[in-house]
């Protein structure tokens, strides 16, 4: 599959999740990772230890990028001002909920910021979905999500490397894709719908986020270098075939 977006820097499709409460850890992880990494999610975790937009800014005048992984979800007036105030701290991409009426009232306020639809959740599976009274299979629902979205103007896409290349031949190389829960070896935590990074990319993914398998490794540095390794190998593969 060619590449939807080219432009966007192979350094940065690696996304380092900063799952930290404490922006100590999180500053300590991105000091041992260097100039290994150039991209970084900061979520839930971070907002609620105190630091959050500090950090944010931290991050941003060093030269990162920033991956803000709210996944906001409220009425549309409550997430277009959450929107609007995010704005001031100009994170390059912020997640909310793939809820039309919201991310139709988001786009309005969001300026460079990329809005991200957050399709599945990856820890999700098809029996969940079931119990929620939700019809077909978990890539039938991001699917119809991910159309919903996009047609009320997200910027880009969150799913599962699994259902990445249901969406680029359905919605095109427009959409950036944003693919969490990468994994070298399945199984062993929460997350249900993976893949490692070389499918994901084959599927159609610009950006992949990984956390555990390189915050938990003994040498973290080391573990992010080798990831954007099979980054660059993938982005060739790609190239050739296409050539």
């Amino acid at each position: 599959m060619p590449l939807a977006h080219p432009e966007i820097p192979a350094r940065e499709r690696l996304i380092v999740a900063l799952d930290y409460a404490d922006a100590g850890q999180a500053r300590a992880l991105v000091e041992r990772l260097g100039d290994s990494v150039h991209h970084y999610k900061i979520g839930l975790e971070l907002l609620t230890g105190g630091e959050y937009f500090r950090l944010l800014a931290e991050l941003k005048a060093a030269g990162k990028r920033v991956f803000a992984d709210l996944k906001l979800h409220d009425i549309p007036a409550t997430v277009a001002a959450a929107v609007a105030g995010m704005r001031r701290h100009a994170p390059d991409l912020l997640t909310l909920h793939a809820y039309p009426a919201a991310i139709a009232a988001a786009r309005e306020v969001a300026g460079d910021t990329a809005l991200l639809a957050v399709t599945v959740l990856t820890s999700i599976g098809a029996e969940e979905l079931a119990a929620d009274g939700l019809a077909g299979s978990p890539a039938d629902v991001v699917l119809r999500r991910a159309q919903a979205a996009v047609a009320a103007g997200a910027r880009g896409l969150v799913c599962s490397g699994l259902e990445a290349s249901l969406l680029r031949r359905e919605l095109g190389t427009g959409p950036l894709i944003v693919c969490p829960g990468i994994r070298t070896t399945p199984g062993g935590d929460d997350q249900k719908r993976t893949v490692n990074v070389a499918q994901a990319l084959a599927n159609g993914a610009d950006y992949i986020v990984v956390g555990r398998p390189i915050r938990q490794s003994e040498n973290p540095a080391a573990s992010a270098r080798a990831t954007q390794e099979l980054i660059n190998q993938s982005l060739e593969e790609q190239s050739s075939a296409i050539d």
